[in-house]
């Protein structure tokens, strides 16, 4: 249906059902409220720059905030300036990055740093040109960016955002559609207002992650249910409309943990993939790969024990992991020409990133007494 956005007669799709609400209202009321209830003291709103927004953005993609905070301190005292985390090893970058999953934002936060010191002098770029080039920056996260840092308006549309469009448009169909997400970066960029564009960016997202949240939305205490179609409806929680169910497949996977004394023989994966560039146990698909792995580098078990095996699960598949954990007492060279391998030491630990699983048979293993 054609209507007029910013001036310029477009076209949404069907799938949004409302006409955009006056974008001067939509970002006043929601401005209002920001200004009394909004977040204002989260660690990246202080000396607000480019980079500190930066990293910010990139560690609450699929995150909470409560569950980022912590990471974001420690990676920034280590990693203070675009300059320092370019000079770091990928190895320790991923050691900091260890424990918030996706692990390719953590590589691709370094190989954005290295670039900007490479193209832009070290200085984060401000031309959504050239931020868009970065790795890992996408079309959102660039808006967030500079729009944060620079006060340059431009329109995001995180998965917050678009909880919050969706519910107040009633728009059917889900979000990662493309002709919905295309009509949902028509009405983000409507209502992104000319001024205050900072603080409009953190309202907004503010009120999905506060008040539209997507269970249990506290509609009446949000400065836009007066417009809102779902809240006239009676029905917040239907949207946005759920992905098209699917049946994640099961992998199966052995891992050997080899100890010999105190350390645990570890192997990098390689840089892409999942838990590209990490550190782990070496992995099989068969019980018998592990056995003939263990019988070409001739070690000698003293003692064997097969843990249960245990799930975990990714965005694309879940992951059932036999761990078989195996004393040695004849750590020969052989094992450590099997590769980018080395023996990690649980009491004086290299910074190096693990996988989450890794890490919970790490514990599990100091917890039992295996590694004291």
């Amino acid at each position: 249906m054609p209507v007029l956005l910013n001036g310029i007669e477009t076209t949404i799709t069907s799938d949004v059902e409302s006409k955009p609400v006056d974008s001067n209202w939509f970002s006043s009321h929601l401005l209002d409220w920001f200004d009394i209830h909004g977040r204002k003291h989260l660690p990246w709103q202080k000396s607000v720059n480019a980079y500190r927004v930066w990293i910010s953005e990139i560690m609450l993609q699929q995150t909470q905030v409560a569950t980022v905070i912590p990471y974001y301190e420690r990676f920034m005292q280590r990693f203070p300036d675009v300059s320092t985390l370019a000079s770091a090893s990928a190895d320790e970058v991923l050691h900091y990055w260890s424990g918030l999953g996706y692990y390719a934002r953590g590589r691709n936060l370094h190989r954005a740093a290295i670039k900007i010191v490479d193209d832009h002098q070290g200085v984060f770029p401000i031309v959504l040109e050239d931020v868009l080039a970065l790795p890992g920056i996408g079309k959102s996260t660039a808006g967030a960016i500079l729009s944060i840092a620079c006060q340059q308006r431009q329109p995001i549309l995180d998965g917050n955002v678009k909880r919050v469009l969706t519910r107040f448009h009633a728009v059917e169909g889900w979000p990662g559609k493309a002709s919905v997400q295309k009509s949902l970066w028509l009405l983000a960029e409507h209502y992104t207002p000319l001024t205050g564009v900072a603080d409009y960016t953190q309202a907004i997202m503010d009120l999905g992650a506060t008040l539209c949240t997507r269970s249990k939305p506290d509609c009446h205490a949000c400065p836009l249910k007066d417009k809102c179609q779902a809240h006239a409806a009676g029905s917040p929680t239907n949207y946005p409309s759920k992905r098209p169910k699917r049946t994640l497949p099961v992998r199966k996977l052995h891992m050997l943990l080899l100890v010999n004394e105190q350390n645990v023989f570890l192997q990098q994966r390689p840089p892409v993939g999942i838990w590209g560039g990490l550190w782990g146990f070496p992995e099989f698909e068969t019980q018998q790969a592990l056995e003939g792995y263990a019988a070409r580098l001739r070690l000698i078990a003293a003692d064997k024990n097969q843990w249960a095996e245990i799930r975990h699960t990714l965005s694309h598949f879940h992951m059932d992991i036999t761990p078989h954990l195996w004393t040695i007492d004849n750590p020969t060279n052989s094992v450590m020409e099997a590769g980018n391998v080395l023996w990690y030491n649980w009491l004086q630990a290299t910074e190096i990133g693990l996988a989450a699983p890794v890490k919970k048979l790490l514990q599990r293993m100091k917890t039992e007494g295996i590694l004291l």
